[in-house]
């Protein structure tokens, strides 16, 4: 059976008369409400139905009459008390005092006893109800409408083709179960001991690409635990389903209506799907021992293009031109100094070196040149060395500032003059700011010759705050440890490139692993505002955006931490503003109280593996249902348990146990 198939029998199966087995009993509530229902078992049907792990879902059908079609779906939670257990207590200790063997094939009970001892309670979550509406239809709601008294019900196990229904169940009227996109992730799991799973096939659970793409998702476990198999599982099957896809964007606008819908009828998006994967620790973008020897850039030569911070073969080296390249070098600068509280520092940052759009302004423009080229003056006084045509540099001087600097008349920028020329000029004129020319230009028109951006730079070029004043900041001398990052070769910025790859949908693998973590975090922002910047104009445009997903391994090695309240953050605003521009993100990292609460709240996919304290899963139980995991999660072992992840998605509406299927080049 193929996997379409497999899906479509999986959405035509009817729980309501499928999950009503007897050999599927287990027992009967005596306690219900709108949250929880305790339930009657006994060790005979829990043998029967081998066993009932914790986080078993049990369907809860109404008993009295037929036209009441509907289930309720809990979930297995813990023991809870009968109120005859200290009676029972009481009598087992008093056997075990007199040290009779009381269980199994040498039981001294007699039947009486034996039948009372082998009654418990178990305590369930109330997960919904599946209930017939219409003829066939079947709906599911998150809630109960109305419950009757405890003993009108009983309680079945759901076998593997009703689990299959259950746990594929979609909360989005957008995303039909059935559709022929959706994608095998794994299988129900419920425990870590396998002695009683592991004698039957588990449910297949399935993942549609609407919940994934565009979306945010995170990755949570500790090391080892299978957080980058999964992504690696989510590129695969979007790699699979992008091919469906138009496999060009183009540069025609469209109408808003063409562009309010991104999939098409079928669930697969539109257009192709790009996506940038930054490889924090080299597994995405080299070959490795994991994953059969084969990597992701292996999978899929054809569509993979790799960048790396190092010039090494088969990558494309990211460096920029910070000459040529000026807008790209200079979010670089911002970067590299984003942490540096000097107040000069933070002037220089905040200048605006973009140029204007007004072309028949004259003023602006000339303001423009002077500080394109003071910027410059600063990376040549920092050692940037020069590409080899670009000996001069030309912008608008003045007769008078130009005598002042060469009194012989024979200086003049507009005509071009040398860096060093240039770099003297720009130092005079700070030096001699305050006298008369500066003095009466200023009263003549109300402003300052220099405008405060330009001044910004001139401090950051002479390492002087006051004009003509001593040194008193290393200025220029701040940017020479980033000297590594340019490339006197070149015209175009890497990120236009990567911008071009991900418009045609291919994959763009970030190999970051061999830089320093502040070179990580540099790249990795320039990257996003390059990409976010580039959605953004497209879409005040009213241009298509295709979907473009963004994979982080490490990531609190890049995203901000949780006490960060800056929303202005990229990765922030990807995950508050993606949405609208079809951008989404998976993130993958040990810890939840790693990550900024912003992200969090926006996050709609949650894989949570192996967490070992307190502290995280205090941040855990604040989403969704994953409180009925808090215990397993922590007790479960990473080495034993690899894969296996409690998964809540977009459009289901509770959390489902998973064993991620192994990533395989086979499939």
């Amino acid at each position: 059976m193929t996997v379409n198939e497999e899906i479509k029998r999986i959405a035509s199966v009817d729980p309501l008369k499928e999950g009503r087995k007897s050999e599927l009993f287990v027992g009967h509530p005596f306690q219900l409400d709108y949250n929880k229902a305790s339930v009657l078992v006994c060790d005979d049907d829990k043998q029967k139905v081998n066993g009932i792990a914790q986080g078993t879902f049990l369907l809860a059908f109404y008993d009295n009459e037929d036209e009441v079609e509907e289930a309720i779906l809990l979930r297995a939670l813990n023991p809870a008390r009968l109120p005859t257990d200290s009676a029972v207590v009481g009598s087992m200790i008093e056997y075990y005092k007199d040290n009779l063997p009381t269980s199994g094939k040498n039981s001294k009970l007699d039947d009486f006893t034996r039948y009372e001892f082998s009654f418990s309670g178990l305590e369930c979550r109330v997960l919904g109800t599946f209930y017939r509406s219409g003829e066939k239809a079947i709906e599911f709601g998150a809630d109960l409408e109305n419950f009757y008294s405890a003993h009108h019900y009983s309680v079945y196990k759901v076998n593997n083709d009703v689990l299959g229904y259950i746990v594929n169940q979609r909360d989005s009227p957008d995303i039909v179960p059935g559709n022929e996109n959706e994608f095998p992730l794994g299988s129900v799991r419920y425990s870590s001991s396998l002695r009683f799973q592991n004698k039957s096939e588990q449910a297949k659970v399935y993942l549609n690409p609407a919940d994934l793409i565009g979306k945010r998702s995170a990755l949570f476990g500790m090391t080892r635990t299978g957080k980058s198999n999964t992504v690696k599982k989510v590129i695969q099957a979007t790699t699979e389903i992008s091919s469906k896809a138009r496999s060009s964007l183009g540069d025609k606008s469209i109408k808003t209506e063409e562009n309010l819908e991104s999939f098409t009828e079928k669930g697969s998006p539109k257009y192709m799907v790009g996506q940038i994967i930054f490889d924090v620790n080299g597994e995405y973008a080299n070959a490795n021992l994991q994953d059969e020897g084969t990597a992701i850039f292996e999978m899929y030569a054809s569509d993979v293009t790799r960048y790396s911070v190092l010039d090494k073969p088969g990558f494309t080296v990211m460096k920029v031109n910070f000459y040529k390249q000026i807008q790209a070098g200079f979010e670089l600068i911002k970067s590299y100094l984003a942490d540096d509280s000097a107040d000069f520092v933070k002037s220089l940052l905040a200048v605006n070196l973009e140029k204007p759009s007004d072309d028949l302004d004259e003023s602006a423009k000339c303001r423009w040149e002077r500080k394109i080229a003071a910027y410059l003056c600063c990376l040549k006084k920092a050692n940037f060395p020069l590409p080899s045509d670009m000996k001069t540099l030309k912008f608008s001087g003045n007769a008078d500032l130009n005598n002042l600097v060469k009194p012989d008349g024979s200086l003049d920028p507009k005509r071009g003059i040398s860096f060093d020329q240039a770099i003297n000029w720009f130092e005079t004129i700070w030096d001699n700011y305050g006298n008369d020319f500066f003095k009466n230009y200023r009263a003549k028109r109300d402003k300052e010759w220099a405008d405060e951006d330009l001044q910004a730079i001139l401090v950051f070029l002479t390492r002087k705050r006051k004009p003509g004043k001593s040194v008193d900041n290393n200025g220029y001398l701040r940017l020479r440890g980033i000297i590594e990052q340019h490339t006197p070769t070149g015209d175009e910025a890497f990120t236009s490139d990567i911008v071009k790859l991900l418009r045609q949908g291919k994959i763009v693998i970030v190999d970051i692993s061999q830089g320093n973590p502040g070179i990580q975090k540099m790249y990795s922002e320039m990257l996003c505002k390059s990409i976010f910047n580039d959605s953004m104009n497209r879409f005040i445009a009213n241009s298509p955006n295709n979907f473009i997903q963004f994979y982080f391994e490490e990531a609190h090695n890049l995203f901000p931490q949780k006490e960060d309240k800056d929303l202005n953050k990229i990765y922030n605003r990807i995950a508050k503003e993606g949405a609208k521009l079809n951008l989404g993100m998976m993130y993958a990292t040990q810890e939840v109280s790693s990550i900024s609460s912003n992200i969090l709240k926006n996050t709609q996919n949650w894989f949570i593996a192996h967490l070992n304290n307190e502290d995280e899963i205090r941040e855990l139980r604040k989403y969704y249902d994953f409180s009925d995991f808090t215990d397993s999660l922590i007790r479960f072992s990473a080495k034993n348990d690899k894969g296996f992840v409690r998964m809540k998605t977009y459009s289901n509406p509770f959390v489902v146990p998973v064993q991620i299927d192994k990533f395989s080049t086979s499939q």
